[in-house]
């Protein structure tokens, strides 16, 4: 489990390429590597992924092909960051929300409006997962958890804005994103349970 609360960012300083796989390298702080150990889960731009070798500051990460198709990680380069947050531990605060670390699609960011001391992104997804989307709700975007602005119907895509604060630009890679650029996205699993319990109890009437 984690709570979408980033804990900084880690640069990727190798990549082992091989048939539909990927072993990711990157360098961790002594903050964030306290107490890590091989098969601790570790969340980088949302997505859940297990430890597989630590040696020093540099802990290594692999990527399955699932991953690398449904993510933004599979299109990462040596020198790109990632966000990290560890797993949260039992009486750890939840600062965001109840997230799993399944990224469910990804998200085109389309416009970025920018205003003294804050940001607003607007992102576009597939209409399949707008059904998800609320105003004032929980959303995942890289792992960080965000409250949902608006929700626009973009036609065979829906739409929805977040608005970040400085010290969101400062401590995530949310910060360097620009039109074009796409996001791990992940809804809140409470709203995605409700939802399709009630799809599911409206079908079974008809």
């Amino acid at each position: 489990m984690f709570t979408g609360i980033v804990q900084g960012t880690a640069p990727l300083v190798s990549i082992v390429e091989k048939n539909e796989f990927r072993t990711h390298v990157v360098v961790l702080p002594a903050s964030l590597r306290e107490g890590l150990a091989i098969g601790a889960s570790v969340a980088h731009n949302g997505v859940c992924l297990t430890v597989t070798a630590i040696d020093g500051e540099h802990v290594s990460f692999d990527l399955m092909r699932e991953t690398l198709r449904l993510t933004n990680l599979g299109a990462l380069q040596v020198g790109d960051r990632v966000n990290i947050e560890r797993a949260a531990r039992f009486g750890d605060e939840i600062g965001g929300h109840a997230m799993s670390g399944h990224v469910i699609c990804m998200a085109e960011l389309v416009e970025l409006e920018e205003a003294p001391d804050n940001r607003r992104l607007w992102f576009e997804l597939p209409a399949e997962y707008g059904r998800f989307l609320f105003d004032k709700g929980y959303i995942g975007v890289d792992g960080i958890s965000l409250t949902i602005g608006e929700v626009k119907d973009a036609g065979q895509a829906s739409r929805f804005c977040v608005n970040l604060i400085p010290e969101t630009l400062s401590r995530t890679t949310l910060g360097e994103r620009g039109p074009g650029e796409r996001v791990n996205i992940e809804v809140d699993p409470q709203t995605q349970a409700i939802v399709e319990t009630v799809e599911r109890v409206l079908a079974s009437r008809r």
